[in-house]
């Protein structure tokens, strides 16, 4: 698309579980192109006390970015930054005491056995709206050496953090400060009475800042480094990278739900409050800050990662795995594949995915794959049904009379799962767009620095005009 004399330039900084990006967004009000400029894998680092994230190596990959940015579009005003949740860095007068460690860490279940001691998760759920996952940020820091939590006097989520290197400023970005299960539900302010109970430092994380504020302007010496323009400034944007991905789906009604579909599989719908109903409880849902105050009410599935394990266990064996030709064949198997829950805690860890998928088919006398096909097409079966149980569960939970599904992301490029999903929620599929989470955080950003205005409802008929997703219609059983 050409741009508009009115369009100006803004930079995303989009940190995945497994790669990352940095990427220029032109914006203007017909407007919406964006230019990928670098992509970096990000590949934990496992030591003698656990897995880690490398978060050094990230921030030097990512200002290397920037510098090809602001290279290649001078007249960038804003920075955005988001990353997935939960993980965090402490620190101490600024300096971080050591590399923050990576979700799937099996630390974490000491810390969860310590908060549940003390309160139980449905009392948990009453403040902060949150589902059970065992690695949410309350658990992690009840798992850390009290002398070090103590020791500390910050804790900074990793969007955060690199926001705070780039800038001096640590703030806590309301969207992703909400997974931490330390913020109140009804109102998103710091649960201080709750982190006291834990036993948590105060003041542990700093202040909040919401989505379209300004962080701050870069530190010179970095400005300087990235050859950017003295005023240039990071802005606070849906840091969670769902929070991004869920402002970039172009829904043109409330009676929809979306998939935000990578290594995670975010499945929800947008309500104006939190739901904290019994019903919300027991089905596992969880109510996460959106830009703008909107809540997200969604579930987490465990999402392509148990794929993408797969492969990579296969790889490992010696076997070279083209996934394109591996999902043509999946989608040729014609036998009925079983469908396993993709939510198991078995499927959590790094590991061998096949020997899982055959010890849960076991233990519920089911015949398991047989071939690489069979699995892969079981593992996309079972996703769509644990995708199309959770969009309309949402609906249902949050009053919305869910007629369409969005899926966005990634997974938005898997037709066999996009049509799957289709069939088994019997509603069409909307598939795109695949950079959701970039476009999510150049919109705000073009938002808060005057490149367009609107509500929510208006950025995303831009993302509608300018990026028309595919459509799958349900197919009869």
């Amino acid at each position: 698309m050409s741009r508009g004399a009115a369009a100006g330039a803004v930079a995303a900084v989009d940190l995945g579980a497994t790669s990352g990006r940095v990427i220029v967004g032109h914006v203007g009000a017909d407007t919406l192109d964006m230019t990928q400029v670098a992509r970096f894998p990000n590949d934990p680092v496992r030591t003698s006390d656990g897995l880690h994230w490398n978060i050094l190596g990230l921030y030097g990959a990512a200002t290397a970015g920037l510098r090809e940015a602001f290279r290649v579009a001078p007249d960038i005003t804003s920075i955005g930054i988001d990353s997935w949740a939960v993980d965090y860095a402490l620190l101490r007068n600024g300096r971080m005491l050591g590399d923050p460690f990576h979700y799937r860490d099996e630390r974490t279940a000491a810390g969860v056995d310590a908060v549940h001691t003390l309160l139980p998760h449905s009392e948990l759920f009453e403040r902060n709206g949150l589902q059970f996952l065992p690695f949410n940020t309350l658990y992690q820091l009840a798992s850390e050496p009290s002398e070090l939590l103590n020791f500390a006097d910050t804790a900074l989520l990793i969007p955060d953090l690199l926001g705070f290197w780039l800038t001096g400023v640590a703030r806590a970005e309301v969207t992703n400060a909400s997974t931490t299960g330390l913020l109140r539900a009804l109102d998103h302010r710091r649960d201080d009475a709750l982190i006291a109970r834990l036993g948590l430092p105060q003041g542990i994380l700093p202040p909040l800042i919401a989505p379209g504020e300004t962080l701050g302007t870069l530190l010179p010496e970095v400005a300087a480094a990235l050859g950017a323009r003295p005023d240039a400034a990071v802005t606070a944007i849906g840091s969670h990278d769902t929070a991004s991905a869920v402002v970039a789906v172009p829904m043109q009604a409330d009676a929809a739900a979306y998939i935000s579909c990578g290594t995670w599989g975010l499945v929800g719908v947008e309500v104006a409050r939190p739901v904290l109903t019994s019903e919300a409880l027991a089905a596992n849902f969880t109510n996460e800050g959106g830009v703008d105050g909107r809540v997200r009410l969604l579930h987490n599935v465990m999402g392509l990662w148990v794929l993408s394990e797969a492969v990579r266990t296969w790889e490992r064996a010696g076997h070279t795995i083209d996934l394109p030709t591996l999902l043509d064949s999946a989608e040729e198997v014609s036998e009925p594949s079983p469908v396993f829950d993709v939510n198991d805690p078995r499927f959590l860890a790094p590991g061998d995915m096949p020997a899982r998928i055959d010890e849960w088919c076991a233990e519920h006398d089911i015949r398991p794959p047989r071939t690489r096909a069979e699995y892969a097409r079981s593992i996309v079966e079972s996703l769509a049904q644990a995708f199309a149980d959770a969009a309309l569960e949402a609906g249902r939970l949050g009053g919305v009379d869910v007629r369409t599904i969005h899926i966005v992301g990634g997974g938005s490029l898997n037709e066999l799962l996009c049509q799957r999903t289709a069939d088994r929620a019997g509603l069409p599929v909307l598939a795109g767009p695949v950079e959701a989470t970039a476009l999510g955080n150049v919109l705000v950003q073009a938002r808060a620095t005057g490149l367009v205005s609107g509500s929510l409802e208006s950025l995303r008929h831009l993302v509608a005009r300018t990026h028309a997703p595919r459509r799958f219609t349900p197919r009869a059983s």
